[in-house]
């Protein structure tokens, strides 16, 4: 499969890159034409702090007060909270940086000594990938339970624009792209022409099948 890859450089910054490979991946929620790689930004210490300075600009008027990490994007989490808080309206302020647990039924849950983080405050969500929209909603579900008050969705790659009124904002898009499609399991036209899953596809990266 790495032989197919193509990297694909942010249009604002090109020290940030992805890679995609072209093919049929399924994942948990849905089947996928393109495997989207982020490694590199949730791994490299430079690639993160380039990615979240780019981030870090849309979010400068926006009061964040925790950052809940999704899909291993902690490092990334860490810089873009040092990058709110050297500017804009979150000058000065310190900023959580949580991760939720999910429990046996795959649910968000967060422990009593990291709850404080949550209750009463405003919170930016912070997930590699968005392509059908139900992790988002998954954490949503789960801040309205402990009281914190969502207000921002970023993301490395989005193929969605915005969510329960929210606007996902993203590093990279469905414009980077363009022929980039996502289905449900039951009506994939590859599955249905005979075209086998290349991989199983998740966070963590892919197995070949």
């Amino acid at each position: 499969m790495e032989e197919r890859m193509q990297t694909i450089e942010s249009a604002k910054n090109k020290k940030v890159k992805i890679g995609v490979i072209p093919g049929h991946y399924a994942t948990n929620h849905s089947h996928i034409n393109y495997y989207v790689a982020m490694t590199e930004i949730k791994s490299s210490l430079k690639m993160a702090k380039e990615a979240a300075g780019e981030l870090a600009t849309t979010y400068a008027n926006t009061h964040v007060q925790t950052i809940i990490c999704m899909e291993g994007t902690e490092i990334l989490g860490a810089f873009l909270a040092q990058e709110l808080s050297q500017s804009g309206i979150n000058k000065g302020e310190d900023i959580s940086v949580v991760t939720p647990e999910l429990n046996a039924v795959n649910q968000m849950i967060f422990r009593d000594n990291t709850q404080k983080a949550i209750w009463g405050k405003q919170v930016l969500l912070l997930i590699s990938s968005a392509s059908t929209g139900k992790t988002i909603n998954r954490a949503i579900e789960c801040l309205q339970y402990y009281s914190g008050n969502l207000v921002a969705v970023a993301a490395i790659f989005s193929a969605i624009k915005e969510i329960d009124g929210i606007e996902v904002h993203a590093l990279f898009t469905e414009k980077d792209l363009p022929d980039y499609k996502n289905y449900a399991p039951s009506n994939c036209p590859m599955c249905q022409s005979g075209k086998k899953v290349d991989a199983l596809v998740n966070s963590f990266g892919y197995s070949k099948i």
